[in-house]
């Protein structure tokens, strides 16, 4: 980041490290360094009156160690396991996260990286009310250190920042399928939906109607309706599922 756009230091401090700024696309843009782990940011919000977007440019670590770049809210559906506050998400930017992910499209296929561009499920921490989203290098030692790929990362977390406007425009939830679900990254790069909080399969047991109110809630953009990947839901949490969307007066469309 601070290779490619012209932050300047700003003579403060935060967790002892310079605090820099710069105006992206006429936004005002504030760049902190965190000491800690990002999933353990609860307290980030105290420290800045009212952002109107929080990005976190992370790095992600998973058992597959697949190359990946990819975009989601952080919260928790169930209990707080990996940092935020149990059964409670973050604001949920839609439009930021789609702008961020066809920006990672845009530049896998630019910069020729052989990595998969994915959504990720809402999950792990913190736990903030304020629009935030996580674009993310994964996942493991070796993409970190992947100096192309964390280029890619950087320009669409900007480019993402860039665009940034409050409108009232759609969002969909999504729920089934896997941690990295790419019929709704396939959607959303075809222009099809723009997606806010995505719950996966193994989170469904943990939904209700509160939960699903909350996610509704908690999306910057205006949502009516969810998408379910259907075959992405096992069988035995279909009527539960079904009951709670009809609690919270939800309509819904399989794909």
């Amino acid at each position: 980041v601070l290779d490619h756009y012209p932050f300047k230091v700003t003579g403060t401090t935060f967790q002892k490290n310079p605090v820099y700024h710069a105006q992206v696309n006429m936004k005002e843009v504030t760049l902190v360094l965190l000491n800690e782990e990002t999933i353990n940011a609860q307290a980030l919000t105290d420290s800045f009156i009212k952002p109107d977007l929080i990005v976190f440019i992370s790095r992600h670590s998973s058992t597959s160690g697949k190359p990946t770049l990819s975009v989601h809210t952080p919260g928790n559906i169930g209990p707080a396991e990996y940092g935020g506050l149990p059964k409670q998400v973050s604001v949920s930017p839609a439009t930021a996260m789609y702008d961020a992910l066809k920006a990672l499209s845009f530049f896998k296929e630019g910069m020729q990286l052989d990595y998969e561009v994915s959504y990720e499920c809402t999950h792990h921490g913190p736990s903030l009310n304020a629009p935030t989203m996580f674009v993310e290098l994964g996942s493991s030692e070796k993409q970190w250190r992947d100096s192309k790929a964390a280029e890619a990362v950087a320009h669409a977390a900007l480019s993402a920042i860039g665009k940034f406007a409050v409108s009232d425009s759609q969002a969909v939830i999504g729920i089934g399928g896997t941690h990295y679900n790419q019929r709704f990254t396939s959607m959303a790069l075809d222009d099809e939906a723009v997606f806010g909080h995505m719950i996966p399969k193994y989170a469904i047991p943990l939904v209700n109607s509160e939960m699903l109110e909350q996610c509704v809630n908690k999306t910057l953009e205006r949502v009516e309706s969810v998408i379910l990947d259907w075959k992405g839901i096992k069988s035995a949490d279909k009527p539960q599922l079904l009951q709670a969307l009809s609690e919270a007066g939800l309509s819904y469309k399989k794909v």
